[in-house]
């Protein structure tokens, strides 16, 4: 059983009355049950078991309670029973009425059989468990079992007896709705019937508006949602029974209705959504009519009215305004009126207009027009000129005063500027120096010779834009004509065959607008012979043409010498730097260096590694520079060239050895002079040997070392060849080897002497040839 289940319990008899009669019931302690003490109508006590606590059969199964009934007498006397308790666990839904109690008003005079209750109660259960029987409960008592009658299938509670107001008033009945299934547990319901007398008394209705000002007006807000509340209505009769019943109906309107709350006590309330523009007051009638017989009834009206919200935002007729002003207008001019309506009241129906903001060209769009915020009016703040702005389009907004939130509401206007004419054409061919253009025209010209073409623009537009030409003076003899509408100008007749060789032509060009505009130009015509003519307008398109492409040809050319000019310096700067690195020719450097070698492994020297040029008597000092820099090749000291040379072969290598300084130690000098003694070249590569220093080849192709171009320094400073230097180079006079010069023949005895005197080449010139002689030694001559 659920939790606040009632078990009416048998009732205890105590004969005694008064004090002495029963009083009261107890139970022994515990958790799941209480007992409850009620009176009857007719003064009876019983007791009612409830349920406080959840039951579970498979913690408990059964209680054993001791119910004891007690007296107020004196002494107090009390008598006990056992109460037994047994918890089933299966048909676990009960039934359950519509209402736990009933109350029906019954006439005194109504017939016996008279319906007085449908009683429905509903069991979730299926088959027999949920198959209800209805019946009294076991308390009650024979009277009312004698007086009324319950259908126990149907459920309906009838009157088996005529009731007596005079003797009963009222009757309080337990039924009770068990259904069919194993332990059933009952539920019981109570119903009060009231015994109604004679109706003699009107209904009366008391109207509660909740709401400050007149008594029979209520005021609502627009918008507020159904169920709101609208009047507290209470209607009471001093009747009983049936005449003492009202019945309560409003009329008026299907927006409202009447809630029933508690006996006779109705709520009006709405129905549903209001809106005051739609209509703004209701009047309601509220009727209220009791049951009696015959039946009396009480009518009362009152009136509902509708408060405003701003529910509801301006409204432009149309989403966009077409409008159109002429240019040239005045500042502050009229331009038109835009409104919107909002069917709210006060200040949220009350309406402001503003322009939104926007830019035209640049500059706001409230610099050109402006709106009246009261009543949308709006005025130009400018003068409109067609040809700078030929559309205005912008954004007006309409704006309620309401709250908490104002609304609003917007739509376009378009304001179109009407061309006016008010724009001279100008011309803009033939070219004008103070509104006069020079024509050439060929002596040879025939009729219809076409001399030149008016090129004119108007600003304006349409009509006011289209031109037209014509001679106004200048032309009385008809010897051109002009068409009106190409503004082309021909010859009327051959130019040969007039007398005059220069006109001026008054020529009008004007528009169609109204009024017309015009512009006047004044056209020199001059007659040429045909060959000046040709050359006049060839050398003015020469002319034109170079005016065209003057400016590119000038970015052009000043493009083009800076490149060169940046390549004349690179390549300057490149040449200077090889020409100081190149100073003298080291095979073995050069070859370690193409092969990223920082240092080549030492080899065995031969004679060949030596570098032989013709030298002077003299001291050649050898001296350690930097191996890097090509100039520190080692220089033969300039002497006077004796006319006493030794033709011994030792005096003549003597005379030809060179060392190279980059392989010499620092502390190492060698001076060959006239009186030095000889030295031999198996001297030179016993030194080479011992490790005191190592030569260095300045060959470079068939050219000799610095020391050679250092001997013919004093034949340079005569020679007209210059490199700027001051030595001299490949291809001069003073350089050519095959030149008959004494260097050339010293050298040449010098080289004789180094052959052997059967005629054949020391081993280290095998590889030399008879061109040697001429041109000079290359590398093959000494390289290994």
């Amino acid at each position: 059983a659920a939790v606040g289940t009632r078990i009416p319990l048998d009732s205890a008899f105590d004969p005694d009355v008064g004090e002495n009669s029963l009083h009261t019931y107890s139970l022994s302690a515990n958790d799941f049950f209480n007992i409850e003490v009620r009176t009857r109508t007719d003064g009876a006590k019983y007791a009612e078991l409830i349920v406080v606590r959840e039951l579970d059969r498979e913690l408990k199964s059964s209680y054993e309670l001791q119910l004891t009934a007690s007296d107020m007498g004196v002494p107090q006397r009390s008598g006990s029973s056992i109460l037994k308790i047994s918890i089933s666990d299966s048909n676990d839904n009960s039934p359950a009425f519509e209402q736990q109690s009933y109350i029906i008003q019954l006439l005194e005079n109504s017939p016996v059989g008279t319906l007085l209750l449908d009683l429905n109660a509903t069991d979730p259960d299926e088959g027999a468990n949920g198959k209800i029987v209805y019946s009294f409960s076991s308390h009650v008592s024979p009277k009312i079992m004698e007086t009324f009658k319950i259908d126990s299938e149907r459920g309906h509670l009838t009157l088996f007896k005529q009731v007596d107001y005079e003797i009963t008033k009222s009757y309080e009945i337990d039924v009770q709705a068990q259904d069919l299934g194993p332990n059933s547990i009952p539920a019981h319901c109570k119903i009060i019937i009231k015994v109604v007398d004679v109706n003699d008394n009107k209904p009366e209705i008391n109207i509660n508006l909740m709401s400050p000002g007149k008594e029979e007006i209520s005021y609502i807000f627009e918008g507020d949602p159904i169920d709101t509340f609208v009047a507290l209505v209470g209607v009471q009769d001093k009747d009983s029974g049936l005449n003492g019943e009202i019945v309560c109906k409003l009329h008026g309107h299907g927006h409202f209705k009447l809630q029933k709350t508690y006996e006779n006590n109705y709520l009006i309330l709405t129905n549903a959504t209001l809106d005051r523009e739609k209509r703004s007051e209701y009047s309601l009638t509220i009727i209220a009519e009791d049951k009696g017989t015959p039946s009396l009834s009480t009518v009362k009206h009152f009136t509902v009215q509708i408060n405003d919200i701003n529910d509801n935002p301006p409204h432009f007729q149309r989403s966009r305004y077409e409008f159109a002003i002429s240019e040239n207008n005045s500042p502050g001019a009229y331009i038109t009126t835009v409104t919107a309506t909002d069917p709210d009241l006060g200040e949220n129906g009350q309406v402001t207009y503003t322009i939104l903001e926007s830019f035209i060209l640049g500059s706001s769009i409230t610099t050109y027009v402006t709106i009246d915020p009261s009543n949308g009016a709006i005025y130009a703040l400018r003068i409109f000129d067609h040809e700078e702005v030929s559309q205005i389009t912008f954004v007006v907004e309409a704006r309620d005063g309401g709250s908490p939130k104002q609304l609003a509401s917007n739509t376009t206007v378009v304001l179109t500027i009407i061309d006016e004419n008010d724009n001279v054409p100008v011309v803009i061919g033939p070219a004008l120096r103070n509104n006069t253009a020079e024509i050439s025209i060929p002596k040879g010209a025939e009729s219809g010779f076409h001399v030149t073409r008016i090129r004119a623009i108007d600003r304006d537009s349409g009509v006011n834009a289209e031109l037209s030409c014509s001679i106004l003076a200048g032309n009385e003899e008809n010897i051109f004509l002009m068409d009106p509408r190409s503004c082309d100008i021909h010859t009327n007749v051959s130019m040969e065959s007039v007398s005059y060789t220069e006109w001026e032509l008054s020529v009008i060009i004007q528009d169609k607008g109204n009024p017309q505009l015009h512009t006047k130009v004044l056209l020199k015509c001059v007659i040429f012979e045909y060959a000046e003519s040709v050359t006049s307008t060839a050398m003015t398109s020469v002319s034109q043409a170079s005016l065209d492409v003057s400016m590119i040809i000038i970015i052009s050319l000043g493009a083009i010498c800076a490149v060169l000019l940046v390549i004349m310096v690179l390549f300057a700067t490149r040449c200077n730097r090889e020409k100081k690195d190149t100073r003298s020719y080291n095979c073995r450097v050069a070859e370690s260096t193409y092969q990223h070698h920082p240092k080549r492994p030492s080899r065995q020297i031969h004679k060949g590694d030596i570098t032989l040029v013709p030298t002077i008597n003299g001291t050649l000092p050898i001296r350690s520079h930097h191996r890097s820099s090509p100039s520190s090749s080692p220089t033969l000291e300039r002497g006077q060239m004796g006319s006493r040379q030794s033709h011994h072969s030792h005096q003549s290598l003597n005379s030809l050895v060179t060392i190279s300084s980059n392989h010499v130690p620092e502390n190492f000098s060698l001076e060959l002079t006239h009186a030095t003694p000889a030295v031999e070249v198996s001297q030179l590569l016993s030194m080479l040997h011992q490790g005191q220093y190592q030569p260095r080849p300045s060959f470079r192709g068939n050219k000799h070392s610095r020391s050679y171009r250092y001997a013919l320094q004093d034949m340079d400073k005569f020679s007209l060849k210059d490199s700027g230097r001051g030595d001299s180079e490949a291809g001069d006079s003073d350089y050519d080897l095959g030149r008959d010069s004494p260097i050339d023949r010293l050298l040449g005895e010098g080289f004789s002497d180094l052959f052997l005197t059967d005629g054949r080449i020391p081993a280290a010139m095998r590889l030399c040839t008879e061109e040697c002689r001429v041109l000079g030694h290359s590398d093959q001559c000494w390289m290994p």
